[in-house]
């Protein structure tokens, strides 16, 4: 049996390039290891999309994967064929509605974006329509499984969506039990939902820079056939679930040594990310820029710049965080690489966007619990909150944010530096608290604004 031919297990809503790099690719992966047999049917959740594309390939492309592993660099290209299908729900309504005829049919991935999961009180859609949302798609999908298999609780779906946000599995969920209540679908149909679906909570981190335009020419020569939907990622992947048993023997992709972890509980790993990744990305970024640096990889590959992100990530970040049977070292070592991986070039001033509220979300609650582990201020965090406070008043730097934060600190630029920082560490709007109550912290920063204002960014690490 072909991967083309093999049955449909999987109905993926979304086609771009997150899942194409990522759910896609451990699937074909499963597939060649005999560990799944089954095909993927991709549905188009928006009305302009790719899926035409992707039937005029016969469903393949090829996924390129670029990074660092243990130090050396990984160059790959696979082509992955485990696409048997690709609809477009707008224009192909029956069709979409067939899938959910499919006997073996299992599994539900979605990416749809961020919005994509939201319940719309407006969205009513005819007999024979499309719901607007994704959430209302889904609710019809389920309600026709629902009817043709006359309510058999082995006929439930498992729904892993790949959406970033927080418990988005538990989010859909309460979208589609909206619908079904809006939609006055039944309390039959609402039990079968609620009892024989499943909806995992997930967490999902890869770079996936996308169709690589810029080195396309080389790497069609090295694929050797036309491909107008390539997707290039970095190596390094996790996806966390949370979710029933069940899912974990449907979904075997453990067993191949793909990083995929099925868990009781989302929350650690996310945190884990948020801090040591997020939180790193963050804390370098005005260090880097006001160092004259442009990139993460320049940033963590300079000789002092990268031993003061390896001290904020291994002395003042890891401790921080507690994982049961799991050392957040791990996790940090590998974000060591996705820094340093020489194929893609991630650039501080993009990171920057919105460096004041991500800097409250990711750094200070770190910031908080080593002051309660320690009793004292974590030094580069310290002097990266201080460098960010500089990078917003030198004027120097096209950053971009909320217009009211922006025009805060043009207001308090011309200030001595005492003034300055008192007025930017208390004002709560920006940090949802009066940071001028912890302990020290503003004399240190005044300390470290002068220094980098004095003299050169190498002098004021130096003094650190």
């Amino acid at each position: 049996m072909t991967k083309k031919t093999m049955p449909v297990r999987v109905i993926q809503f979304g086609e771009g390039n997150f899942l194409r790099a990522f759910v896609d690719w451990m699937i074909d992966i499963l597939n060649e290891d005999g560990q799944f047999n089954g095909s993927v049917a991709v549905v188009q959740p928006l009305e302009q999309g790719l899926v035409k594309l992707l039937s005029e390939q016969n469903h393949n492309y090829h996924h390129v994967r670029q990074g660092l592993e243990n130090g050396q660099k990984v160059d790959e290209i696979r082509k992955i064929t485990c696409i048997s299908k690709a609809i477009n729900p707008y224009v192909e309504i029956d069709e979409y509605f067939e899938l959910a005829k499919g006997p073996v049919a299992q599994l539900v991935f979605s990416n749809t974006t961020e919005a994509g999961i939201a319940f719309d009180k407006n969205d009513k859609p005819g007999e024979g329509e499309l719901a607007k949302t994704y959430p209302g798609k889904l609710t019809q999908l389920l309600k026709k499984r629902f009817d043709y298999f006359s309510g058999d609780s082995d006929k439930g779906l498992d729904v892993i969506p790949c959406e970033l946000i927080e418990q988005n599995g538990t989010k859909l969920k309460e979208c589609v039990l909206q619908y079904i209540n809006l939609w006055n679908l039944g309390s039959e149909f609402l039990g079968w939902v609620d009892t024989s679906c499943s909806f995992a909570n997930t967490l999902v981190d890869r770079i996936v820079p996308g169709y690589p335009k810029d080195e396309i020419e080389t790497l069609l020569k090295r694929i050797g056939e036309p491909d107008k939907l390539v997707v290039k990622s970095e190596t390094f992947h996790l996806f966390v679930i949370q979710t029933v048993d069940k899912v974990k023997e449907l979904f075997p992709a453990h067993k191949l040594g793909l990083n995929v972890k099925f868990v009781d509980d989302i929350t650690p790993y996310r945190t884990q990310k948020v801090r040591i990744l997020n939180g790193a990305h963050t804390s370098m970024v005005p260090i880097g820029l006001l160092y004259g640096l442009e990139t993460v990889s320049e940033t963590i590959d300079h000789e002092q710049t990268g031993k003061l992100i390896h001290d904020l990530i291994y002395n003042e970040i890891v401790p921080t965080i507690q994982i049961p049977g799991e050392d957040p070292k791990d996790f940090a070592d590998a974000v060591i690489n996705r820094f340093q991986n020489p194929f893609i070039r991630h650039e501080l001033i993009s990171i920057s966007l919105n460096s004041i509220s991500k800097f409250k979300v990711r750094v200070l609650p770190t910031f908080k619990d080593y002051i309660f582990q320690k009793d004292e201020l974590p030094k580069v965090m310290t002097f990266s909150l201080a460098c960010l406070l500089q990078l917003y008043t030198t004027g120097e730097f096209d950053l971009k944010d909320d217009q009211s934060n922006l025009d805060f600190f043009n207001s308090i630029k011309v200030l001595p530096t005492n003034d300055l920082v008192t007025k930017a560490l208390s004002n709560s709007e920006l940090w949802d608290e009066d940071l001028t109550q912890i302990d020290g912290l503003a004399d240190l920063i005044v300390e470290h604004f002068e220094h980098i204002t004095s003299s050169s960014m190498k002098e004021a690490i130096h003094n650190i």
